[in-house]
Parts: C-alpha cells; sequence; structure tokens
C-alpha cells in the first residue's frame, strides 16, 4: 500500500506541473484521505453516475466525485461526431490537475480553460470520461462540445453529484439494515470488476446494479468466499475486494451469490503478482536513445524499460525550462514501455534545444533520465514575409535563404490563384533570397497570397495575409508529372494540421474518377496519398483538392511517351524584357505526346527544365517560362525534345526599365496599316501616349494603363489621309516619360 501512495501521490505532482508550466515549483502534499479519494476515482474506468439534471438534448454531460476531485462523463446523442470537448469552472473556482481516458489528450490555456482533443472522433452512442481536481469543493463546471471543423454541437453546465462511499470488506453482524427475502440475483442484473486485467494480489473494485434492493450478498471467487456486502435500496452497489496473493495466474470466475443460493458469474484472466517481475529480474528505469538532431514536422519516438506496477513520468521542455508536454505511461509486464503516440516536432517549432526529463513514480525523485535534442529544418528554401499581414497598399517583402548558385522560381499569387507577380532569381553564393511586392490600394484582391517557390524538386508553400489575418489554404503536388499504368503516383498535400480534405480526379474527357477520397492531414498539416492507377487510359488528368471555399489543382498524366513526331513550337512575341513570362504554344503530330522543354540563356546555361504534353488534338501550351529579371541581354532559345524529335526557336531580350519609362515602336508603318506600340514603367500607372507630326503639331491621343508587370501595349491605326514623314511618340504618366520615333510610308 506505501508503493501505490508513493505513485499515485507523484503522478498527482506531476499533473500538477501542466497547469503551473514550469520545473521545481512548490507542490502542495496530498493527505492520506486526497490520496484514498483518488485511488479510487481517478483510476477507474467506470462508476455508477447518477445524473441530477440533462442539461442538453445532443451531448448529455453528468459529474460525480467528492470534495476537489471529479468524474464527468459526456454521452454523444447527437448525429455529429465530436472531436474536442471543453470544460471550465465558474469564478473563484480553478483546476489543480486533470486525467483523460486512453486516446483522448488534454491542455490547459491561459483562460483556465481544459480542451480535451481525441485522435478518433467521439462517436453517436459512444461516452467519455475525464477526471478533475480543483482547487474548491462543489465546483460547477462548465462544458462545450465541439466536431472535427470546431463548430459548436452542446454546450452547458453540470453541478457536481456526490459519490457515496466505498464499503470494505466486511463480516456483517445479524443486527445490520438488510432485508433478505424474495429473489435475490434477477436476468438483468449485471456487475463488473474494474480493473478488467486484475493481478493476484491486487485489491480490485466491483460495481452492480438491478440486484435485490438491501440484500446481502456473498463474493466468491472460485470456490473461495472472499467478502460480503449489502445492495442500496436501488438494487446498486459499489464495493472493494483484495484478491489472495495463493491464488494463481490464469482465469478465474467472479462469482456474486445470493442468500437463495442464485447466483451472477464473469470470467477473466488473472496476471501475475505485480512484483514478481521485479524479483525475477533487474530491471532498471532506461530511456533508448534520442536523437540528437530532430527536423519540423518530423516525429520523435519515446520508448524505454521501466519497473512493472509503476508510472514513466515524461516531461519535455524548451531551452527556457518551460514545460511544453507531459506524459504518463505505464511499463508492459515485460518490462517494456513506449508512447502510443510519438512527439510530433511542429512546423513552427523554435529552433533551440529541448530537454526530455524521465522519472518513475516508484524511485527515488533525484533519480531520473535527462536526453536532449536540437530542433534544426530539413527545408532548402526557408522564405518568410516580413510581418504575417500587410495593408492594402503596401509593399509586401520576403526574405530568407535558398540553395546558393541555383536558379530560384517565385511566383505569388492572389487568394484565387491569379498570379501578382513571379521571377527567377539566380542565387548567390551566400544563398540569401529577397522578394518584394508593391500592393496597390481598391485594386489588388484582400485575402490570404501563397508564394510558390521552387528550386530544382523543391517546392515550399509560404503564406501571407494580405488586408487580412493569413488563413492556410489547400495545396497538392505529385512526386512527378507522367507515370505508367502500373505505378502509383505520390500525391503531397499540404494544408490545416489535422484536417480533412477531399481529393477529387478529372479524367481527360472532363469525367469525375469514382468518389471523392478523403485525405486525413497529419498534426504538421501535410499529408500523403498513393493514387491507384489501375483502369486510366492514357491521357492528360486533374487533381483536385478540396476543403470547404479553399481548392487546389494539378495536372498529371498516365501512359504518355515519347515520340512526338513533327513539333511545331512558336512564341508570342520576338522580343522579351528582363523578368517576362513566356507563353509556348504549338501542336504535334501525333496525340498525348510527352516532350521537354529547357530555357538556354546567351551563355548556353540552362536557365529551366520542365516536362509537358500534348493533348488529344495534338495541341499544347506552356506558361511556367520566364525570363529572370536579371538574365542576360541577348538571344536566348528554346528547345523542345520529345525522343528523337526535335524543335528550336530563339528570341531577343532587352534590358527591362530600371527607373522612369520606356517606348518602342515599329521603325516603318504603312498608311492605313495599324501601328503596335510597347510601353514599360518602373511602376504600376496610367500613361498618356501623344504623337506628333514632323512640325510638333498633335496627331493624336492615347491612354494605356500597365498590368502587375509594369507593361502596356497599344495600337494606333494610321488614317488614310496621313502625310508621310516621320513621327514622335512621347509617353508619359506623372513622374517619367519616354519617346520614340517612326516613320509612316506609303503603299
Amino acid at each position: 500500500m506505501k508503493e501505490q501512495i508513493m505513485k499515485t501521490n507523484k503522478i498527482k505532482k506531476y499533473e500538477k506541473e501542466i497547469t503551473k508550466g514550469r520545473v521545481g515549483q512548490n507542490m502542495k502534499k496530498l493527505t492520506n484521505r486526497e490520496i484514498h479519494i483518488s485511488i479510487i476515482i481517478l483510476f477507474s474506468v467506470s462508476l455508477i453516475l447518477i445524473p441530477l439534471e440533462v442539461h442538453a438534448d445532443e451531448i448529455d454531460v453528468v459529474s460525480v466525485g467528492l470534495d476537489e476531485t471529479a468524474i464527468i462523463t459526456a454521452t454523444n446523442n447527437s448525429d455529429n461526431e465530436v472531436k474536442t470537448v471543453r470544460v471550465w469552472l465558474g469564478e473563484e473556482f480553478n483546476f489543480k490537475s486533470f486525467k483523460t481516458e486512453k486516446g483522448w489528450t488534454g491542455e490547459k490555456n491561459q483562460q483556465g480553460v481544459i480542451i480535451f482533443t481525441s485522435s478518433e472522433t467521439l462517436k453517436p452512442n459512444e461516452q467519455v470520461k475525464f477526471g478533475l481536481k480543483t482547487d474548491k469543493i462543489n465546483p460547477t463546471i462548465n462544458w462545450k462540445a465541439l466536431d472535427q471543423e470546431n463548430k459548436i454541437i452542446d454546450t452547458g453546465v453540470t453541478k457536481l453529484s456526490k459519490l457515496s462511499g466505498v464499503s470494505q470488506n466486511s463480516n456483517i453482524e445479524l443486527n445490520e439494515n438488510y432485508n433478505n427475502k424474495g429473489t435475490s440475483i434477477f436476468s438483468e442484473s449485471t456487475f463488473k470488476v474494474i480493473p478488467d486485467k486484475p493481478n493476484v494480489g491486487s485489491t480490485i473494485r466491483i460495481v452492480g446494479d438491478q440486484f435485490a434492493e438491501s440484500q446481502k450478498f456473498d463474493f466468491y471467487i472460485d470456490a473461495k468466499k472472499i467478502g460480503n456486502f449489502i445492495t442500496d435500496r436501488n438494487g446498486n452497489f459499489v464495493t472493494t475486494m483484495q484478491i489472495p496473493e495463493t491464488k494463481k495466474e490464469g482465469k478465474i470466475d467472479f462469482k456474486i451469490i445470493g442468500y437463495d443460493g442464485t447466483e451472477e458469474k464473469i470470467s477473466l484472466e488473472l496476471g501475475e503478482i505485480k512484483n514478481r517481475i521485479l524479483e525475477d529480474e533487474n530491471i532498471r528505469l532506461e530511456l533508448n536513445k534520442i536523437p540528437n538532431i530532430v527536423y519540423q514536422g518530423e516525429t520523435v519516438e519515446i520508448e524505454g524499460k521501466g519497473i512493472p506496477g509503476s508510472s514513466v513520468i515524461l516531461k519535455i521542455m524548451n531551452s527556457k525550462g518551460d514545460i511544453s508536454n507531459i506524459r504518463i505511461v505505464e511499463p508492459e509486464k515485460t518490462g517494456t514501455w513506449k508512447l502510443q503516440e510519438p512527439i510530433g516536432i511542429p512546423f513552427n517549432a523554435k529552433f533551440e534545444q529541448y530537454t526530455i526529463m524521465v522519472s518513475d513514480t516508484v524511485s527515488d525523485e533525484s533519480k531520473y533520465i535527462i536526453e536532449k535534442w536540437n530542433v534544426e529544418t530539413n527545408k532548402m528554401i526557408i522564405i518568410n514575409p516580413e510581418k504575417i499581414k500587410f495593408d492594402a497598399g503596401e509593399l509586401i517583402r520576403f526574405t530568407g535563404t535558398a540553395i546558393p548558385n541555383i536558379p530560384l522560381e517565385l511566383v505569388l499569387e492572389n487568394n484565387v490563384g491569379d498570379e501578382m507577380t513571379s521571377d527567377i532569381l539566380e542565387i548567390s553564393s551566400n544563398g540569401v533570397v529577397e522578394f518584394e511586392y508593391q500592393t496597390t490600394e481598391n485594386e489588388d484582391i484582400e485575402g490570404t497570397w501563397t508564394l510558390i517557390a521552387t528550386q530544382k524538386n523543391n517546392k515550399e508553400f509560404i503564406y501571407v495575409g494580405y488586408d487580412v489575418l493569413p488563413t492556410i489554404p489547400v495545396n497538392i503536388e505529385f512526386d512527378k508529372s507522367n507515370y505508367k499504368n502500373s505505378e502509383k503516383p505520390i500525391i503531397s498535400l499540404a494544408g490545416k494540421p489535422s484536417e480533412k480534405v477531399s481529393l477529387i480526379i478529372i479524367t481527360p474527357t472532363g469525367s469525375v474518377v469514382g468518389a471523392d477520397i478523403i485525405v486525413q492531414l497529419k498534426e504538421d498539416g501535410r499529408g500523403e496519398h498513393n493514387l491507384d492507377l489501375s483502369g486510366y487510359v492514357s491521357g492528360i488528368y486533374t487533381a483536385v483538392i478540396k476543403k470547404g471555399g479553399s481548392q487546389s489543382s494539378e495536372n498529371f498524366s498516365v501512359g504518355l511517351l515519347k515520340g512526338s513526331g513533327d513539333i511545331d513550337a512558336k512564341v508570342t512575341q520576338t522580343e522579351y524584357i528582363q523578368g517576362e513570362r513566356i507563353l509556348l504554344l504549338g501542336n504535334t503530330a501525333n496525340a498525348n505526346s510527352l516532350m521537354v522543354v529547357n530555357l538556354i540563356d546567351p551563355s548556353g546555361k540552362e536557365i529551366k527544365s520542365l516536362e509537358m504534353a500534348s493533348n488529344s488534338e495534338r495541341m499544347f501550351s506552356e506558361e511556367r517560362l520566364r525570363i529572370p529579371s536579371n538574365g542576360q541581354v541577348g538571344t536566348w532559345k528554346i528547345i523542345v525534345t520529345s525522343g528523337s524529335n526535335l524543335d528550336k526557336l530563339e528570341f531577343n531580350v532587352f534590358s527591362a526599365t530600371e527607373e522612369g519609362m520606356d517606348v518602342k515602336a515599329s521603325e516603318k508603318v504603312i498608311v492605313g496599316d495599324l501601328l503596335k506600340i510597347w510601353i514599360s514603367a518602373s511602376h504600376k500607372t496610367s500613361i498618356i501616349i501623344e504623337i506628333t507630326d514632323e512640325e510638333g503639331d498633335l496627331v493624336q491621343e492615347l491612354n494605356c494603363n500597365t498590368t502587375k508587370e509594369f507593361k502596356c501595349e497599344t495600337f494606333w491605326s494610321i488614317p488614310k489621309g496621313s502625310i508621310p514623314g516621320e513621327y514622335t511618340i512621347k509617353a508619359y504618366d506623372s513622374i517619367s516619360s519616354s519617346e520614340t520615333t517612326f516613320e509612316i510610308i506609303m503603299k
């Protein structure tokens, strides 16, 4: 009994530390009466609960206990699945500690609310119990039940119903208040033994209901009488008995026999004496080696050895000594223990050293094991916004690092997927990344924007809020672009931690393949799905991932082969400016053909390589190519290959205007034709264009608004009565201007 009290006392102590958050704070000693109540209530799986009142139709919550200790039971009577239960106390009451059932975890926030969360939802007609200890007696307990989407199912208040004292083994005298008459045990009479896997020599609890009221019953283990008890006026009882140490392991019968000889029996497996392994083997507390370095998003398996019958307490602390996690685990009979749920390292975990301290409930408090690990990142691309929310009209700025000496492609998209700006950066030897975008008030759409950073096979999604706080959307990525029918594509998903997302596959003809695929994301917000391609025909498919109003899509192909036949590829311009996007169009002789596209700068360096495919109509379009903002000026090439088939095209790249404005036009134009005018600026603006003749007289005035890439194009139809000669184009806004000339000629 001394060992059991020691164990209970230490567990209570560590449970208090969860709410205090620091190691080494003074703990209030428990009285013998508190320990006795804790053993009876907190370590029990089932209790007879007598609800005083029902507070809700959807969720039925009752509480029972003594003094500062309570057990609350929540029964799900709704059609929804319960993911989270929140409990809080009335004024002047505080939680000291809590316990959960297996599969549930609890966390007390700064407002004093305990948030219980399950790895598996509480389904309709299921129930769960939580143990609570408060600083004062008879607390009023407020509660709220929420579903998987954090929506409220039900809420209410419950008051404590006192638990009657437990009857110990007793020899009942003839003058005690019981009345043995009539039938003692009925067909609906039931009882249970707690725990349901008892050990030789251990104390057990017997709970029963629907027996004859106010009668005396004898309790037997096999043929040996252990004790007796009296039912209450409702025919219920709660009592404790001790299993003799003379009993042997194996299956035994627990019997309740009435005065009339009728009996109720259950059979359970009896385990060995708690300390038998300890006597036979020299087992001590051990912690298996933990890696010195753990990356964000990974999990840490925690396991080791311990003394059977004890409890192993694990405390995880950050570099300041603040406790972030406390777990309690019971060693197996063999002396081994393992946390059922590994420790998850969040993606936003600080890069610092963490400590795990392991102790147990039977060793001296000064004896504990300490292991340390450092949280680092295995990301090759680490980019963050300067702040998480930018106001309308502000300059959005990102900084970070990437792999040195390798081009980095950056694409900034708004909340509806429109590209706001993009660039290919030549990363220097120091790996530093700087990227920015000037927003325009009343023009750019507010919401969560995504910066997509791609460098070789590494891709990262960085989220920032424009005029609103950001939320996490869903994103999808394939491990490659084309698959054989025998392969299983690995689809990587990213979104809000622990949420469920729907995956839809759309065929080349536009129909949907089967039913939605539900994928549960992990605690780090990542998930994977291996797609079975059985029955998929050759062609280009689209995978769509959805969660609420947010969705993302990605194309992939099945069964496409290289060998397109003749390739006819074109770009839409013959001249480009640094930072400009390239639209590649064309067709192939054979449908559904796989091709490789390479973008080459004037020095012969490959800037980008990607796969694309022609569709069933033998056509293709590709807009993932872009000239880097610091790309070389000169003649660039695009080479398209498919097996032995090849097509090559060239175009010129000019320097972008760093400040001010630049205007270009054709050198000569025939009377009656269209004159195309190109303008590039250093910012978003509205441009006025004036065309004057050789005498300086104004012939035509035009207006042009720049795109998000600070460019605009417009046309002037040369009037038939125009006089041949040299004309001047002047383009200007409020801060800069540019001029060029052209000649009008006759046919």
